[in-house]
């Protein structure tokens, strides 16, 4: 049975919602959880000298988030259509799929993340990008 592309969108706000609490998990459960979803050993050190960077971008990175989750489920029709969609839930469906095909240009940029979380988190956003992308197309006509 195929999905419609309102479930799907239903589908992608829960994985950008579990994905913003996996990383609101980070910061609850400090420096070993850093270090388990392979943010590198920088960010946990600096965790663990009590810096406030790390705690700031996981919380940009979660509410970032949750926005986009906000996003699918107004797309999806379970809540109001926020402003702006037509425009954001490509731009969404874009950065998802950018982050998962780029991971070998931003590897450079964080050399303290493992290979374990590029190629992980990568296929995370992959799936997350094309749920999204078949519940875009699908309720493209009612946004």
């Amino acid at each position: 049975m195929l999905i419609s592309g309102a479930q799907a969108l239903i589908i992608g706000a829960f994985f950008s919602a579990a994905a913003a609490l996996a990383h609101l998990a980070c910061i609850v459960l400090g420096a070993p959880a850093y270090r388990f979803m392979g943010a590198g050993e920088k960010m946990a050190c600096a965790v663990e000298a009590g810096k406030l960077r790390p705690t700031g971008v996981t919380l940009a990175i979660s509410g970032v988030l949750l926005v986009w989750a906000a996003y699918a489920l107004g797309g999806a029709g379970v809540i109001g259509l926020l402003p702006l969609s037509k425009l954001a839930l490509p731009a969404i469906c874009a950065v998802y799929l950018g982050r998962a095909v780029a991971f070998p240009l931003l590897k450079p940029a964080f050399p303290e993340n493992s290979r374990t979380f590029w190629l992980v988190s990568s296929s995370i956003c992959l799936l997350i990008g094309l749920v999204h992308l078949y519940g875009v197309v699908s309720v493209w006509p009612t946004l």
